[in-house]
This record gives structure tokens, C-alpha cells and sequence, in this order.
């Protein structure tokens, strides 16, 4: 079953040099337009390379979104990129949608979505033993990437 993702964990993962624990979790990732737009891949920017890599070899594929009225309904709360990824998500009836965002996160499990982000990923790569260690790839995270995480959840995450 497929899967969709937003734009923060392909970004993050990329930044951090951990875009492959998408593949190898869920073999291939759909993204819609709007998130290949918020990706950036043309600029030079951290982690665009390996995500134009990725788009390249084919694994991250972008597909339209039908469901155009859904997008501008979701629009009213969420960006465009999650808009789109929660809508593609229900298209395709995927498996996963990758989210970080706490609204559209209670978006697509209000719509009955299966949700993981950037840190389920990191705990799911840690469990079957593809990351030695988590505290490297959290601390670059926050570092690097700006990205942002509750200090509760990092303890929590850490502990596990």
C-alpha cells in the first residue's frame, strides 16, 4: 500500500543524511505538487541533492491531487503541502501519510490516517537496528535542520 508524505520528513531526514530510512521503511514515497514545490529541490539548499536523487531513481514519485475541493477545505487550517498530502493520502487509501505538524497531523487522524513522523521513523530505524543510536540524528536534527521538538517528547523518545 502506498504511502504519502509531507514536506518536513523527506526534508529533515534529507538535511541529516537519514532520507534512506524512508525507502527502506516504506519502499516508495508519493508526494503531491505542492510538496515537491516546498521542497525546493532546484535551489541549493541542505539535503536537495539527495532528494533530487531520490525523485530521480524513482522512489519519491510526485502525483497529482484529484480532489481539488478537499485541498481548498483542508487549506482553511493547513499550508498547501499538507493539504494536498492528506488528500493524495486518502486517494490512494495509503498505509501512511509522514507528518510532523501537530494540526495536520490531527487532521489526517481525524480522517482516520495512519500517521508517523520524522521521529517514529528515527525510532522504527532505531528498533530494527538500521541507526546505531538516536541521540546523533536528534541532536544534527535540532541543530541543523531547525528542527523543533518538545523537550517532554525528547526525553520520551530518547527513553525508548
Amino acid at each position: 500500500m502506498p504511502t504519502v508524505s509531507n514536506t518536513s520528513p523527506i526534508l529533515n531526514l534529507a538535511i541529516v543524511d537519514q532520507l534512506a530510512l524512508l525507502r527502506q521503511q516504506f519502499g516508495q514515497i508519493q508526494i503531491p505538487p505542492a510538496v515537491l514545490d516546498e521542497l525546493k529541490i532546484d535551489e541549493e539548499r541542505p539535503g536537495s541533492h539527495s532528494i533530487q536523487t531520490a525523485i530521480t531513481a524513482g522512489w519519491i514519485q510526485v502525483q497529482p491531487v484529484s480532489n481539488q475541493f478537499l485541498v481548498q477545505l483542508l487549506r482553511q487550517t493547513l499550508d498547501g503541502g499538507e493539504a494536498e498530502a492528506i488528500s493524495l493520502a486518502l486517494e490512494l487509501q495509503a498505509e501512511w501519510i509522514l507528518l510532523d505538524e501537530r494540526d495536520g497531523r490531527k487532521a489526517a487522524k481525524s480522517l482516520d490516517l495512519q500517521v508517523t513522523g520524522v521521529l517514529g521513523v528515527l525510532l522504527r530505524a532505531k528498533e530494527s537496528g538500521d541507526l546505531p543510536s538516536l541521540q546523533p540524528v536528534l541532536e544534527e536534527l535540532t541543530q541543523n535542520a531547525g528542527f523543533r521538538i518538545a523537550p517532554e517528547l525528547l526525553a520520551r523518545v530518547l527513553q525508548a
